[in-house]
C-alpha cells in the first residue's frame, strides 16, 4: 500500500472537483465519502443530490476562513492531499475497511491525532476500487497549524502496519534515500508532450551520465550545459559554487518560464556537496589518455579494479563508497559499449542507481581505483575488443551480486532489490557480449585426447562443480581457453583454481562461461619463464655483491676485452 503525500495546495474546491469528477480518462466512478472528521452533518455530493462541492469545500475550509479573518497574514497552503493506493494483486477492500485505513493515515500524519477533538477537518473520497484520496485543510479547529514534520515517514510506517493487519502485499520500509517520484502533473505533462519519461527522471539520467566525465564541480556544470540541460547555479560572494538546479528544455510553467529542479530534490545523492565529494576523491594526477605505458586497456584495468571488490566491503563506509563508484563504472561502460549492448547496460545502470545510496556514510576516497577506471573508460578513444568487454561485463555481474549481498546483510531492502534488478539486465548483456567469443572458441576445439586431459584438470581443481562445468554447453569453448593458456606457459589446473577463487560457482547459471571470462582476464599474458627469471635474479645479486666488494657503488663493472688488455700492456 502506497500513501503519497502531495505538495500543499491552495484550492479546496478545485481538488474536490477532481475527486468527484470523471477523471482524465473517465476512470472515476461512484465518488463518495468513506470516512471523515465528522460524518454526521457533513455534505457528501456523491450520496446527497442536494449537496454541492462548494458546500463541502466551505465546510472543510471553515477553520481556515476563521483564522484568516483573525490574523493579518492569511493561510494559503492549507490543502493537504494524500492518495492511498492498494497493490494490483491485493484483495477488494470494502468502504468500511477503506474508512478505517483513512483514519489510521490521518492519525499517523498528525492531521487528526487520536482523541483530539480540535484536529483538522478531513474527508476520504473513494472513486475507484483500489484507492482513496484523503483531503484535509491544514488548520485545526483552535486555529493552530498541525505538526506535519516527517509526516511522510510516519504515514509510511502506518502503511506497513496496515498491510500486515489487512493481509495486503507487504512493502519494505522506506529509508529516506529514494529518489522523488514524479507527480501526476509531471507524468501527464510528459504524456501530453510526447516525452518518454517525466522531467525529473530525464534530468537524473543526464546528471548521472555526466559524473564519470568530470573531475570538478565547475566541469560538471559545464558538461551539463554542453549536453543540452538548462542549468541555474547559486554562487557565494567569492564566486564559489554553492548549489545548482537543472531544467529540461521545453519544460516551462504557465507563464512560459523554465522550470528548475534542485539536484538534491531529484535524488538525495545528487546534491552539489555529495557530487563534489565524489569528484574530489577521484581527481586523476594526469589525463587518462596520457597513460601510454600501461600494457592493459581501460577495460582490463576496470576488471582489475573489480577483482578486489569483495574484500573492500569489510568496512561499511568503504563498502558504500565502492558500491556508489560501481554505479559510476556501470554508467561509463554503458556509454562506451557497442550498440548491441548499450540499451541493456543503460537499463542496468538505471536500476542500480537505487543501490548506490543508503543511510551509510561513504568514505569516497576508498573507491579511487573504481572511479579512475570509470573515467578512463569514458575518455578512451577506442572501444573494447570482444573478449575485454565480455570480461568486464561478467565482472560487473559478480560485482552487482556482491553489492546486493552487502545490502541484504545490512537490511537495505530497497537497495538489495535494485541490485537484483541490475543483475538480471547485466546477465543478459554478459551473454550477448560473450556470444561471439564463444562461437570463435567452439569452432577450434583442442583434440579429443587433450580435451580428456583438460577435463581431468577440471575434476582435480574444481571437484565440487566439475560435473556442472563439463555438462555446460560452453565446456568445449572453455577447453579451448585452457589449451590456449597452456600454450602461453600457464598451468590449466592452477588457472582453474584461481578463477574459482575469484568467484564462487554455486550461484552461477553457467559455470563454464564464468570460468572462461575469468581465465581470459587473468591468463591473457604469457606466463613468465621461470628459468630466465631465476638467472636474471642470480645475475642481479652477483652484480650487487661485486659492486659492494669493489666500492664502486652503483657504477657498473666493465670487464675489458682481450684486445683492450693487450693494448694496455703495450702502453
Amino acid at each position: 500500500m502506497i500513501a503519497a503525500i502531495k505538495p500543499a495546495g491552495t484550492n479546496t474546491r478545485g481538488l474536490l472537483a477532481y475527486l468527484y469528477g470523471r477523471g482524465t480518462h473517465d476512470e472515476h466512478f461512484d465518488p463518495h465519502i468513506v470516512a471523515g472528521f465528522a460524518m454526521l452533518g457533513m455534505p457528501d455530493p456523491g450520496r446527497d443530490e442536494n449537496a454541492t462541492l462548494t458546500e463541502l469545500g466551505r465546510y472543510l475550509d471553515e477553520p481556515v476562513t476563521l483564522r484568516n479573518s483573525e490574523f493579518g497574514k492569511p493561510v494559503t497552503d492549507h490543502v493537504w492531499h494524500c492518495p492511498v493506493r492498494a497493490a494490483p494483486e491485493d484483495r477488494y477492500l470494502s468502504d468500511a475497511e477503506w474508512g478505517e485505513i483513512a483514519q489510521r493515515i490521518v492519525q499517523a500524519a498528525g492531521i487528526a491525532p487520536a482523541g483530539d477533538d480540535l484536529a483538522c477537518r478531513w474527508v476520504a473520497v473513494r472513486h475507484a476500487d483500489d484507492h482513496i484520496h484523503i483531503l484535509a485543510t491544514a488548520v485545526r479547529e483552535d486555529g493552530r497549524r498541525p505538526k506535519l514534520h516527517d509526516s511522510g515517514i510516519r504515514v509510511g510506517d502506518a502503511c506497513r502496519e496496515i498491510e500486515k493487519d489487512y493481509g495486503l502485499r507487504r512493502l519494505e520500509k522506506g529509508d529516506r534515500t529514494g529518489a522523488r517520484r514524479p507527480t501526476q502533473a509531471e507524468m501527464h505533462k510528459a504524456e501530453r508532450l510526447g516525452w518518454e519519461e517525466p522531467s525529473p527522471e530525464w534530468l537524473q539520467d543526464r546528471i548521472r551520465a555526466a559524473i564519470p566525465h568530470v573531475t570538478s564541480a565547475e566541469e560538471f556544470i559545464a558538461y551539463l550545459e554542453a549536453s543540452g540541460v538548462e542549468v541555474q547555479v547559486r554562487r557565494g560572494p567569492s564566486g564559489d559554487l554553492l548549489g545548482y538546479a537543472v531544467g529540461r528544455p521545453g519544460d516551462v510553467n504557465e507563464a512560459g518560464e523554465q522550470i528548475y529542479h534542485p539536484g538534491s530534490k531529484i535524488s538525495p545523492d545528487l546534491s552539489l556537496p555529495k557530487i563534489q565529494a565524489r569528484l574530489e576523491s577521484s581527481r586523476p594526477e594526469e589525463h587518462p589518455t596520457a597513460r601510454r605505458n600501461h600494457p592493459s586497456t581501460p577495460w582490463h584495468q576496470a576488471a582489475d579494479a573489480l577483482d578486489t571488490l569483495h574484500t573492500d566491503l569489510a568496512d561499511d563506509t568503504h563498502a558504500q563508497a565502492h558500491i556508489t563508484a560501481l554505479g559510476e563504472l556501470l554508467e561509463a561502460t554503458a556509454q562506451k559499449a557497442p550498440a548491441n549492448l548499450r540499451a541493456e547496460l543503460h537499463v542496468a545502470s538505471k536500476a542500480f542507481a537505487r543501490a548506490q545510496r543508503s543511510q551509510v556514510r561513504a568514505e569516497d576516497r576508498a573507491a579511487h581505483a573504481l572511479r579512475s577506471a570509470a573515467r578512463d573508460i569514458v575518455h578512451t578513444a577506442t572501444g573494447p575488443d570482444g573478449s575485454a568487454l565480455a570480461v568486464l561485463v561478467a565482472a560487473l555481474v559478480w560485482a552487482a551480486i556482491v553489492a546486493g549481498r552487502w545490502h541484504e546483510a545490512k537490511n537495505h531492502a530497497h537497495q538489495a532489490d535494485a541490485a537484483r534488478q541490475a543483475v538480471q539486465h547485466l546477465q543478459t548483456a554478459a551473454d550477448r557480449a560473450l556470444a561471439p567469443t564463444l562461437a570463435e572458441l567452439t569452432a577450434r576445439p583442442p583434440k579429443e585426447e587433450a580435451r580428456r586431459v583438460l577435463a581431468g584438470d577440471v575434476r582435480a581443481a574444481v571437484p565440487d562443480h566439475a560435473e556442472r562445468i563439463l555438462a555446460d554447453p560452453a565446456w568445449p569453448a572453455l577447453a579451448t581457453v585452457l589449451a590456449d593458456a597452456e600454450a602461453r606457459g600457464h598451468q590449466p589446473h592452477q588457472l582453474l583454481k584461481e578463477a574459482v577463487a575469484q568467484r564462487e560457482l554455486t550461484t552461477a547459471r553457467q559455470p563454464a562461461r564464468v570460468i572462461i571470462t575469468r581465465i581470459q582476464h587473468t591468463g591473457r599474458n604469457p606466463a613468465p619463464n621461470r628459468r630466465a627469471e631465476a638467472a636474471r635474479r642470480r645475475s642481479t645479486i652477483a652484480g650487487s655483491v661485486l659492486a659492494q666488494q669493489t666500492g664502486i657503488g652503483r657504477l657498473p663493472v666493465v670487464t675489458p676485452s682481450p684486445a683492450e688488455q693487450q693494448h694496455r700492456q703495450r702502453r
